[in-house]
């Protein structure tokens, strides 16, 4: 079983009033269910759980009386159980097939008798609200079924679930506590890491960089470190992404299978920014728009918007015409990349597609930390891979896969600017830890504790 950092947030509930159900969101296959079950057997006796896309009939106990004990009853007489007060997790697995499991979630909370969580993908997508005008909106879908009558407000607590990041990557090939925490002291100190250190946590930034981390792919690396069999788990994770397409994307569903196939092909261009154009001539932002949030609410991509500006909330100065796609998983977009790119990565040449990998990488390590990406895009006279609010001031961050990371004059060209204050300027690379005036460099594995 991988450990996972998601487990320390389900320990903080279980440690408190628990009066909240915990919601786990994220891309299909991240590992909620493994997790649940998982933190299940540490803490519980009994343990039910409910998928309602396995047992579509088990949606039926919700479509009468929401009390406790009518839904108790009802899944109890389909099998389900026992049922202990006290000393029960109930979990409703893919809750978003569900709406009405996840309307009873307040008045279940609210008696208290039972634990309950729930997970569930493409949530923002298949629950359309219930006033009148999502309502006429999901019957023009024919999709009636999936409207929530009322959300739990105040009795839910949604916590979203990534891929594993790369220190959890670490773990899972068995390096020890002790190895990381020298890693943080030096990111902390800004000191150089021992050299035979350094050099194998580049290798494994490598590995990381090519498998991933979907929890099956790491699995399957860890286990048997077969590539040829990690890459089986991601093609098949990939064909799953693209049945959710065609499944729950309805009339947009080939806008949004192009805008996802061609993300890997977009990264690969030097400015990395999303070209529309490039996928079909003529196209338009409007027509769009809606397929391309489609993949950022199923959690299968992050934006970047651009800004040229300094100025925190960024959100006030985006310019959300101009952004970048990044796929959740790094390996994920290795193996929709060009063929043979494992190979090649693995052996030292982290800049294939124009850093496009690594670039993701520093995407993904941010999402997971909770940050909003942008990019900074001055009518391309000064581009910078992303800046970000970083405590109270505004942190610019540099990936530099190629052999010269020192090759920055947008950067140095803000920093010269006396108008304009930055916290922090760092430059992810190859290379181990060095300062050079306002700029540390930093070896592009420790954007783990960004």
């Amino acid at each position: 079983m991988l450990n996972r950092k998601i487990f320390s947030r389900l320990e903080t509930w279980y440690q408190g009033d628990r009066k909240k159900a915990p919601l786990l969101d994220g891309a299909r296959q991240v590992g909620k269910t493994t997790t649940i079950r998982e933190f299940a057997k540490r803490h519980y006796k009994h343990f039910v759980e409910i998928n309602f896309v396995k047992r579509k009939s088990a949606k039926k106990a919700f479509d009468g009386d929401l009390d406790t004990h009518t839904i108790i009853m009802n899944l109890s007489a389909m099998g389900y159980g026992p049922f202990v007060k006290g000393e029960t997790l109930v979990f409703f697995d893919e809750i978003q097939d569900c709406p009405g499991a996840r309307t009873a979630i307040k008045f279940l909370m609210e008696d208290h008798e039972y634990d309950f969580i729930e997970s569930g993908s493409l949530l923002g997508i298949n629950y359309k609200g219930g006033d009148d005008e999502d309502a006429e909106l999901a019957q023009e879908n024919e999709n009636t079924e999936e409207i929530v009558a009322s959300y739990p407000v105040g009795f839910e607590e949604r916590i979203n679930v990534y891929p594993l990041d790369f220190e959890e990557f670490l773990w899972a090939v068995g390096i020890s506590p002790e190895v990381i925490e020298l890693l943080k002291q030096c990111y902390t100190k800004k000191e150089a890491v021992p050299q035979l250190i350094h050099e194998q946590m580049m290798k494994y930034f490598r590995q990381y960089l090519v498998v991933g981390g979907m929890p099956e792919a790491v699995q399957k690396f860890v286990s048997q470190e077969d590539f040829q069999k990690v890459v089986s788990v991601q093609k098949s994770i990939v064909d799953s992404y693209r049945d959710d397409i065609a499944k729950y994307a309805k009339k947009d569903k080939v806008l949004v299978k192009r805008v996802f196939d061609a993300i890997p092909s977009q990264l690969a261009k030097k400015d990395k920014r999303f070209v529309l154009a490039d996928i079909e001539k003529g196209a338009s932002r409007r027509k769009y728009a809606d397929p391309t949030q489609w993949l950022i609410d199923a959690g299968d991509a992050y934006y970047s918007f651009n800004t040229t500006e300094f100025k925190l909330p960024f959100s006030t100065t985006e310019n959300r015409k101009l952004y970048k796609l990044f796929l959740v998983d790094t390996g994920l977009l290795a193996c929709m990349s060009l063929p043979k790119m494992q190979f090649q990565v693995m052996n030292g040449d982290i800049h294939i597609n124009e850093g496009a990998l690594t670039e993701n990488f520093i995407a993904g390590e941010l999402v997971k930390k909770g940050n909003s990406l942008h990019y900074y895009d001055r009518q391309s006279k000064q581009e910078l891979d992303f800046i970000y609010k970083d405590g109270h001031g505004i942190a610019v961050l540099e990936c530099k896969s190629g052999e010269d990371p020192k090759d920055h004059k947008s950067l140095d060209a803000i920093l010269r600017a006396a108008a304009i204050k930055i916290s922090r300027a760092m430059v992810f690379c190859r290379e181990n830890i060095m300062t050079e005036g306002p700029i540390t460099y930093y070896p592009l594995y420790m954007a783990m504790f960004l």
